[in-house]
């Protein structure tokens, strides 16, 4: 398996972009609602020069686990370089965790120190961080007992020199979301980081002059590769997104080449087209030539996307439906595939995109079906291991270098892959036969009053599909007339999905329940993604109610009064 070499290492690459490109912008971060400030790579890099060696003075031993705890902004990309040229290990922790997760987190990991931003909430960092644990905090986010950014960089003289690492070298402990359970501290080296962001700018030609907005969860592996990695390899710019509220602007501000999205925000996205174009309209209107162009530019560039040569979908399955409707309107969405444990490992050729798979393995990347269907992935970009969990580790890997991936996949002859769905999330039915959940719920998600969706069904004759709807969607609910047709319109779409699966996959009802699911209430995983097992034990309740009334959508108490009740006054 090939190895980096030493110029294309993350720490290389920004000591050659500093002389190179000194001159050219690198980060863009808005503040105060309106505000924007740039560092061009020279600037930056100095003040993660200044901090690496303020963060070398503390003598901590080389590999030590420095932390960062914030929102996507300028300083956590500074920070990471900072404890990268200091020879220590960098941590990201999700900013939208609970307070004893990051604490388990910061603990497991032994962090020393931790940069602190912006967070959802203030107790994630009082309650979070460990006693004794170093603080320094980004301007955003200034706080008691913590150490300023700006103070330590103005006090601290320029690391000097370039300090290398090996390839080999450890670069950082990114921790699982917790789909699953308790996160899992996955190593990764220097060397993964920089082929994983090689391959998808050599798959799709990507140069130094792509723009990308940055929003997305850095603690995620999705966006520490396809954002950080990737522009510090391509000497690329990055601007930041400040809030939800000015996600918007953010976006047309910085009118993105590449743009990277989960799967729940395109159909966010969507929806919200839908509430001003109603589908049958939007649909009339795609089929005239010369109005379909007008109508097709003038969405992407409300979206703010009217710039982006390429979009990318990944952290959960993407609805083949919705990625056929964006590529209609002329943006480039393309679904990948990858874990934190293999980072990016499959991403479609240019002129090879088909809805439902995720493309072939990029370069250096072996791939094979083992038993039960699973994928099994061998490269250089896979983990080193799990972090103090040396069982763990082995039992991820086949005897001879496979990561088992526990996904259940089929290869079709062109190499390109479809997921199928996770083993540990299929269950048997009555009937005695397995049920994957993932491809159903894409089905039903199709559906554009459908935010999200949970299959549930162990044990039961028949599965049935537990719904969230939009926010437009549930705003159709408040009168009698609404209601009869968001049930009627979601029958026809369980009964058109139904009609393509097997006999013992068919959903026997749609339950709409109230929500919301977030990452707060413990839905939802910080990359959103269900947690399927939370969601089911939250529903148990009802289940026997449900299947009582014998009715093809049922709703959950509260959420509005079922159709037989309305029709009875």
């Amino acid at each position: 398996m090939r190895t980096s070499t030493e110029y294309d290492l993350p720490l290389a690459c920004i000591f050659r972009w500093e002389r190179e490109r000194a001159d050219r912008v690198f980060l863009t971060q808005p503040f105060d609602g309106g505000k924007v400030r740039d560092w061009t790579w020279a600037q930056a890099v100095d003040e993660a020069r200044r901090m690496a060696a303020w963060l070398k003075a503390q003598n901590w031993e080389p590999g030590t686990r420095v932390a960062i705890l914030s929102k996507n902004c300028a300083w956590w990309i500074m920070a990471d370089m900072a404890i990268w040229m200091a020879g220590y290990v960098s941590v990201p922790v999700y900013f939208s965790l609970r307070p004893h997760t990051v604490r388990q987190i910061l603990e497991h990991s032994g962090a020393k120190a931790c940069f602190l931003g912006v967070t959802e909430e203030e107790e994630m960092v009082s309650l979070g961080v460990p006693a004794g644990t170093v603080s320094i905090c980004f301007p955003t986010a200034a706080r008691e007992n913590c150490l300023a950014w700006d103070d330590l960089v103005a006090a601290t003289p320029p690391l000097a020199g370039n300090p290398e690492r090996a390839d080999d070298d450890l670069a950082t402990i990114i921790y699982t979301s917790g789909t699953t359970g308790t996160p899992k501290g996955v190593m990764q080296t220097f060397g993964a980081l920089s082929r994983d962001a090689q391959a998808p700018a050599r798959v799709f030609g990507l140069t130094a002059e792509q723009r990308i907005l940055s929003y997305l969860p850095l603690a995620h592996i999705v966006e520490r590769i396809g954002v950080e990695a990737l522009s510090i390899a391509l000497g690329s710019r990055i601007f930041f997104a400040e809030s939800l509220e000015t996600f918007v602007t953010d976006l047309q501000r910085a009118r993105p080449t590449l743009f990277l999205s989960v799967p729940r925000l395109m159909l966010k996205f969507q929806q919200a087209v839908h509430a001003k174009i109603p589908k049958p309209r939007l649909d009339a209107l795609l089929r005239i030539p010369i109005v379909s162009r007008i109508v097709k530019k003038k969405i992407l560039r409300q979206l703010g996307l009217d710039t982006a040569t390429l979009a990318a979908c990944g952290a959960a399955p993407l609805p083949p439906e919705l990625l056929k409707w964006f590529r209609r309107l002329g943006l480039d969405l393309v679904e990948g595939y990858g874990m934190t444990e293999t980072t990016v490992t499959h991403l479609p050729r240019p002129g090879t995109v088909r809805p439902g798979y995720v493309g072939n393995a990029v370069p250096g990347v072996e791939q094979k079906v083992g038993a039960n269907g699973e994928l099994l992935i061998r490269s250089s970009m896979n983990m080193v291991g799990y972090y103090k969990d040396p069982q763990g580790t082995r039992d991820s890997f086949t005897e001879d270098g496979f990561f088992r991936t526990g996904d259940v996949v089929e290869i079709a002859a062109d190499g390109q892959i479809r997921i199928i769905g996770r083993i540990k999330e299929q269950f048997k039915t009555s009937k005695g036969k397995y049920v994957a959940p993932a491809p159903i719920e894409a089905k039903l998600m199709a559906h554009s009053s459908v935010e999200a969706c949970c299959l549930m069904g162990a044990g039961m004759p028949s599965p049935f599909a537990v719904v969230l709807l939009s926010e437009d969607a549930r705003k159709q609910c408040a009168g009698a007339m609404g209601v009869n047709a968001i049930e009627e319109s979601l029958w026809a779409q369980m009964e058109e999905v139904n009609a393509q699966l097997d006999p013992h996959e068919r959903v026997a009802f749609l339950a709409i329940v109230e929500g919301p699911w977030t990452i707060h209430n413990g839905l939802i995983t910080p990359t959103m993604k269900i947690k399927r097992a939370v969601l089911e034990d939250r529903y148990q309740g009802f289940i026997d109610q449900w299947r009582s009334q014998e009715r093809p959508v049922v709703w959950e108490a509260g959420v509005a009064k079922p159709r037989q009740q309305v029709l009875q006054g």
